[in-house]
């Protein structure tokens, strides 16, 4: 009788622990949504907001504003580089971009895409964002 006790406590022990792990919360870090440039941005004043492109700084390739921002309109924040799961040598991911909605109007963001280079260059893409602050 205790063997079968003993068997059957660890198998309660067993299966509580396997249906522990199919409850865990899943680890993996959702895909970011990427910026449509053909669709107009809206925030609201006060808010944040991001714009979301794909990027590759393995390559020596970045992401640089062209030009100059309407600050009465948007601030930038910050630019931050999130590489795609899994992290592995040359793959590439997003930069997230964050600014700050300030007061009503509508501006451009434009991005340019720039190759690896001591000198001045021209950027290979550019990107340009129409936001509007309600």
């Amino acid at each position: 009788m205790k063997k079968f006790l003993v068997l059957l406590s660890i198998t309660a022990f067993i299966s509580a622990c396997s249906l522990a792990k199919t409850t865990e919360a899943p680890t993996t870090v959702p895909q970011l949504q990427i910026s449509d440039p053909a669709k107009i941005l809206e925030a609201s004043a006060g808010n944040e907001f991001k714009i979301i492109i794909d990027s590759n700084p393995s390559t020596g390739y970045h992401w640089e504003i062209i030009g100059e921002v309407d600050k009465s309109v948007v601030e930038f924040i910050s630019n931050e580089y999130r590489a795609d799961e899994p992290v592995m040598p040359g793959s590439g991911g997003v930069d997230v971009w964050v600014f700050k909605a300030i007061t009503t109007g509508k501006t451009d963001i434009t991005l340019g895409y720039y190759p690896p280079s001591n000198d001045p260059v021209e950027p290979q893409q550019t990107v340009t964002f129409t936001v509007t602050v309600k």
